[in-house]
């Protein structure tokens, strides 16, 4: 494994740039459950949509997400199961999440340091609930592992932890999990966004980890669009009081921008004409001073 001047792998560091050309991945740990969610773009409309998976179950109660090398990704898989398995039939009982984890990290990182071998271009999210609770671990191609509340992985990082980080709560649901979870996906999707271009896994209460089928889905994107509806709905009513105000200070005059971002959602164009308006009112408010005050 050669190394930089800087101290950095340099076989980790592509590993990494792998990760990062890679699908957006994210996961979101709730108050009684946790969230796994991932795009799923096809190389081809002729290829079997049925035949892509990238959320597995290691074991009925975790499941994990990655972002990266689909072959690396199943390597991992087989072995992340096969000591899931060795564990329970030597104790009679399902391995805890975080061990499971610390033993698929092992594989990963001495994958780092062995010859005639490379790492593993990718990254995984696992979920899971044992005894211990909801749990999110992000294991990199170093071998290094984390827990997380939330966390974003693959080309759209930067922008899905931003919002991760506005819209996360510690009292967080299950379902506001979920719903979360889809408008970060969409933050950076390409396209129109469906049951069949993304994969949702949970795990609750019930300590049964399953993935949502495309009609699971489409309900959660129904609500999620039924929510936003009723966002901008409230807004629009307050943005058409704000637009007859008579206005007399500055401090008055709110920013629109700051508004509409409260949403997270973009600029439906319906109100297109309404923030014109408002933005020739405000314009007129300050010309109107700036004269009178010349006077």
């Amino acid at each position: 494994m050669l190394s930089s001047p800087s101290g950095k792998l340099v076989q980790i560091e592509h590993a990494l740039t792998a990760v990062g050309s890679g699908q957006t991945s994210l996961g979101i740990k709730a108050a009684n459950g946790v969230v796994i969610a991932t795009e799923k773009k096809l190389p081809s409309i002729l290829v079997d949509e049925a035949s892509v998976k990238k959320i597995q179950s290691l074991t009925p109660n975790i499941g994990v997400v990655y972002s990266g090398m689909g072959p690396d990704f199943r390597v991992l898989v087989r072995k992340s199961r096969k000591q899931a398995e060795q564990y329970h039939r030597l104790y009679k009982e399902p391995i805890p999440v975080t061990q499971l984890v610390r033993e698929t990290a092992a594989v990963m990182q001495e994958f780092t340091q062995s010859g005639g071998v490379r790492p593993f271009g990718v990254s995984l999210l696992v979920a899971g609930f044992d005894d211990s609770g909801p749990q999110l671990y992000q294991v990199d191609p170093s071998g290094s592992y984390f827990s997380w509340k939330a966390s974003a992985m693959g080309k759209n990082v930067s922008n899905a932890k931003t919002f991760l980080e506005k819209r996360y709560t510690d009292d967080m649901e299950l379902d506001d999990a979920v719903h979360t979870a889809i408008l970060t996906l969409k933050e950076g999707f390409e396209g129109q966004i469906s049951g069949k271009n993304i994969e949702i896994g949970i795990i609750g209460t019930d300590k049964k980890f399953r993935v949502l089928t495309p009609a699971e889905i489409e309900d959660y994107l129904a609500e999620v669009e039924y929510k936003n509806d009723l966002v901008w709905d409230a807004m629009l009513w307050e943005l058409e009081g704000w637009l007859w105000l008579d206005l007399k200070e500055d401090s008055e005059i709110m920013s629109l921008a700051t508004m509409f971002a409260i949403s997270s959602v973009p600029i439906p164009p319906q109100t297109e004409n309404l923030l014109l308006a408002r933005d020739l009112k405000v314009t007129e408010h300050k010309d109107s001073k700036s004269s009178s005050g010349k006077l």
